[in-house]
């Protein structure tokens, strides 16, 4: 029959043997090729923590010149239409300046002509300085058209300025205030502004006095938000943070600040609106609650999502517990939702979405 192997007896043992080899030699180099790449992960991993523990020096300490130059690491985020090519002239660009990429997101959505992503990698900044970086992802970022391209070197560049607005309720204001005395909140508090008086023997005044951190006390009424007054506070921040702060910034306002507003809402399910949605929550017996970071538009609480974070309740909880389920869910979120908007984490992603790394 045309095509079929027909072998004899003695055909069939040699051929048991040619496999037998066969089987063996490709075990041989099976096992060869994983231990050669377990060894180079060694190789690298080492590399990479001396070279970690070599960035790691307190500023003002001395560098032997006989020993690798130290290595700062940087994030930069890209956002363009989609093109053959991107990734390999992003890492060509971190590579001839003798840099190294530590982790390479890339998010190409389904029948979607747009590019995004984010890099994290480690540079040498007197091989490359700071401004030159800038410049070098700049020129990629004009071939390409890109809508955005942003550079992040937080150990040089100054942290984002921040102004956290807040009503009565203080414990998101308190985690981030922690969060930020531990340094694990990489921005700089330049105030705190509420619409709600607070006493100065209260442990929050008391904390921000000893910080050095401002409180500005703008009493509003349904007539007068007074937010010209508000802007003119916080003119030079980078972006704002409304701590659940109880009321609604108007179209001119965000306008006239022109940059991002982070807000923190309880996503408590279903949807309960008006006064104390968590006791209407506990009343109407949900089993699930949760809160969502996102960014502040014109149209109330329903800006691009950044965070949600949800947790089960049951009817063994109380409204006690309910509330504070329910208020450790709205500090954890919009802490984290801040975190990763430092990062570089969070793009915008068509009309109301958002791509978070």
């Amino acid at each position: 029959m045309s095509g079929a192997i027909h072998w004899g007896n003695r055909d069939w043992n040699r051929g048991l043997v040619s496999l037998s080899l066969v089987a063996v030699k490709r075990r041989v180099r099976v096992v060869w090729e994983t231990i050669m790449i377990r060894r180079i992960s060694q190789r690298a991993c080492g590399f990479a923590k001396n070279q970690f523990l070599k960035s790691s020096r307190f500023h003002g300490e001395s560098l032997d010149s006989s020993v690798s130059p130290v290595l700062i690491p940087g994030v930069h985020v890209f956002h363009c239409q989609d093109a053959v090519g991107i990734v390999a002239k992003l890492s060509d660009c971190i590579a001839a300046k003798g840099g190294n990429i530590l982790g390479y997101d890339v998010f190409v959505p389904e029948n979607k002509n747009v590019f995004y992503s984010r890099s994290e990698f480690i540079f040498d900044p007197v091989k490359w300085p700071r401004n030159q970086v800038d410049e070098d992802f700049q020129t990629i970022a004009q071939a390409y058209g890109a809508l955005n391209s942003v550079v992040r070197v937080p150990s040089i560049d100054p942290k984002y300025k921040i102004a956290l607005l807040l009503s009565k309720q203080d414990h998101c204001l308190v985690e981030m205030l922690h969060k930020w005395q531990d340094g694990k909140l990489p921005v700089d508090i330049t105030c705190v502004i509420s619409n709600h008086e607070r006493a100065s023997n209260t442990h929050i005044m008391r904390f921000l006095e000893r910080h050095g951190i401002p409180y500005h006390y703008v009493a509003t009424t349904k007539e007068n938000k007074r937010e010209d007054e508000i802007l003119e506070l916080v003119r030079d921040t980078d972006f704002l943070v409304l701590a659940r702060y109880m009321q609604i910034l108007s179209g001119n306002f965000l306008k006239g600040y022109g940059k991002d507003v982070i807000n923190i809402h309880h996503g408590l399910l279903p949807s309960f609106k008006g006064g104390n949605p968590a006791k209407q929550a506990f009343d109407a017996g949900v089993k699930l609650i949760g809160a969502t970071s996102h960014f502040v538009t014109e149209e109330l609480d329903s800006g691009p999502i950044i965070e949600q974070m949800v947790e089960s309740v049951s009817h063994r909880d109380n409204l006690r517990s309910f509330v504070q389920k329910s208020e450790d869910l709205e500090k954890k979120c919009l802490t984290k939702a801040i975190k990763s908007y430092c990062e570089l984490r969070v793009l915008p992603y068509g009309t109301n979405k958002t791509v978070v790394f």
